[in-house]
């Protein structure tokens, strides 16, 4: 709440925002979903890690994947909600760097294939032949539900790239942006964060007419917390350990249903090494 209200009165005032030093912890989030939504949920992410760890907590929104990582490897911010293939990327660039903690969902991730009515899909067990030729979008040229594990089973399955498959291939940004492109016929198909759709679906936000899950794939690692390996030197030693408990510790119903998770696990590098192999497998890193 104190963070809100700080927000809201620099706002109000045409303030521009304090620069963080190095007393306040600074975290980001990959934007994987409309704005508004990361807004509301890392806000209170920031509170409740304030009320924790005894410091300052600001929360600093990017606008892309690249930015994410970009941040944390620059040190602009200490912690950063990642998925799996950013993660890798931000991890590699800070020595030290390590993640802390997944949902417990995380741990078996899944992509939805979508496809809409006009395209005369039907769910399947396997990716359907019937793909090809469509028009055709992925999430964040970053994103691991979104893009990566996508990109992965299509090449698996086809023998081919994207590019090759489809009639047009396009990148929405986010998982939000994929569902309404597929729903609203702008593109014919799909692949976006499973838990996006759920939560979609379950609020009343999808029509399911024009609309649907044609195929999912097997699960993988994903989201994770990452912190950076120079926080103990900042803010103490043990301010990494502290701030993995804190995360740990997350069990406020409505926190968790923002993102939506039923609690957070402990996590590790060794976690996402079948994410980095499958990254390597399709050259998206070296």
């Amino acid at each position: 709440m104190r963070n809100l209200l700080r927000r809201l009165l620099i706002a109000a005032l045409g303030l521009a925002a304090p620069v963080a030093g190095a007393q306040t912890f600074v975290f980001t989030a990959i934007p994987d979903q409309d704005e508004s939504a990361l807004e509301e949920r890392f806000g209170a992410v920031a509170d409740y890690l304030e009320s924790r760890l005894d410091v300052d907590v600001r929360y600093v929104p990017v606008k892309s994947y690249a930015a994410a990582v970009s941040a944390f490897r620059n040190g602009q911010v200490q912690l950063a909600w990642f998925g799996g293939l950013s993660g890798v990327q931000a991890r590699d660039a800070v020595p030290g760097s390590r993640a802390i903690a997944q949902g417990v969902e995380d741990t078996e991730f899944r992509t939805y294939f979508i496809a809409h009515e006009s395209s005369g899909l039907e769910p399947a067990d396997e990716l359907p032949e019937g793909l090809r030729g469509l028009t055709f979008t992925f999430g964040s040229k970053g994103s691991t539900s979104g893009r990566l594990m996508p990109e992965y089973h299509l090449r698996q399955h086809f023998g081919e790239a994207p590019e090759a498959i489809f009639e047009r291939v396009g990148f929405s940004g986010n998982h939000s942006r994929t569902l309404r492109l597929v729903e609203s016929g702008s593109y014919q198909a799909g692949a976006l964060n499973y838990a996006v759709w759920e939560e979609a679906v379950a609020a009343g936000e999808v029509d399911t007419d024009a609309v649907q899950v044609i195929w999912e794939t097997p699960p993988y690692p994903d989201y994770q917390w990452s912190i950076r390996g120079d926080v103990d030197e900042r803010f103490g030693d043990g301010f990494a350990d502290r701030v993995q408990q804190a995360l740990l510790g997350m069990d406020d119903p409505d926190l968790l249903e923002r993102f939506p998770r039923s609690g957070f696990i402990p996590a590790e590098n060794d976690d996402y090494a079948s994410i980095r192999e499958t990254a390597q497998a399709i050259g998206l890193i070296d």
